[in-house]
């Protein structure tokens, strides 16, 4: 399953050379991840509550070019990669009028208790959500 998250670049989502600061994709790509999330069903408080959250463990996102001032964007979002500790999504943000595409992400979770020690298998609470959103 693709998620699409739109945003507009505000103002104070640029930097000094008039275009989106680089930190802004960051803050887009995890407003999409989360909306994914309560998309596919996963209630990140419910998951606090079961003692499971899922901190970003690795991040490799490519800039391709620069988002505008008042551009409307897209975030792509869709889980490409789980194995037993890790899910990973890949995200990509475009231009939503022209379909440029901005940036390129993976991003890599795993799920560890409140207190921070991992678990060694995917709790079913974030595992079978995830799954499901991989066979659509």
């Amino acid at each position: 399953m693709k998620h699409i998250f739109e945003q507009t670049v505000y103002y104070g989502d640029t930097d000094a050379y008039g275009v989106a600061w680089h930190g802004s994709y960051l803050r887009w790509m995890e407003q999409a991840r989360v909306e994914f999330c309560r998309a596919i069903g996963i209630d990140l408080v419910e998951m606090k509550r079961q003692d499971v959250a899922i901190p970003v463990t690795n991040l490799n996102i490519r800039y391709k070019a620069s988002a505008l001032l008042d551009e409307r964007i897209i975030v792509e979002t869709e889980i490409t990669k789980m194995t037993p500790i890790v899910v990973q999504f890949t995200q990509v943000i475009k231009n939503k009028e022209t379909g440029k595409t901005y940036t390129i992400g993976t991003i890599e979770v795993v799920a560890v208790s409140n207190e921070g020690k991992i678990y060694r298998r995917i709790p079913d609470i974030l595992r079978v959500p995830c799954e499901k959103s991989m066979a659509v």
